[in-house]
């Protein structure tokens, strides 16, 4: 788990405005929190420390009750994400029809581990337990778009595809 002066380290320039309305909306509604923090990371893809300062400050909540919220769920980020977020099903579908393979494909294509972002910031590469899309394993996702049965070959061609668009 990522210490808030880690966090800190690999922080870029945020422009905190853009969470005003946001702000404005739940006000000090510590019932809100989880909301706040899904829809922070909606403006910027992931949950910037100066962020969580900030929420903890306007919402009257301590930097460590915010953290301890936003660290605690699986779906915050805390890391800027690539253009792209593909997410790799490795759920039992998937996993008896290749899913391990369609991962290192991914990580030989995308010259990246799970967890990494591309140099160029185009791709984001996840291990996900299950997508929900069984019946086309192996499946994987790009900005919640689903590509199922998937070979290695079309996964190469998928991600030509995807750095064609820029």
């Amino acid at each position: 788990m990522l210490e808030m002066e880690e966090l800190e380290e690999i922080e870029e320039e945020v422009d905190l405005s853009l969470i005003e309305p946001i702000l404005d909306e739940y006000g000090e509604d510590r019932g809100a929190l989880i909301t706040v923090l899904q829809e922070t990371q909606a403006v910027y893809n992931y949950l910037p420390a100066k962020a969580l300062k900030y929420i903890a400050e306007r919402m009257k909540i301590s930097e460590a009750q915010v953290y301890g919220v936003a660290t605690f769920y699986a779906q915050f980020r805390f890391k800027p994400i690539g253009k792209y977020l593909i997410m790799c099903c490795q759920g039992t579908a998937c996993h008896v029809n290749g899913s391990e393979n369609i991962l290192s494909t991914l990580e030989d294509e995308l010259n990246i581990r799970v967890g990494d972002t591309t140099r160029d910031k185009l791709f984001t590469l996840e291990s996900v337990a299950c997508l929900g899309c069984c019946s086309l394993a192996p499946v994987m996702m790009i900005n919640g778009q689903a590509y199922g049965q998937l070979t290695l070959d079309r996964v190469k061609e998928i991600i030509a595809d995807y750095r064609a668009r820029r």
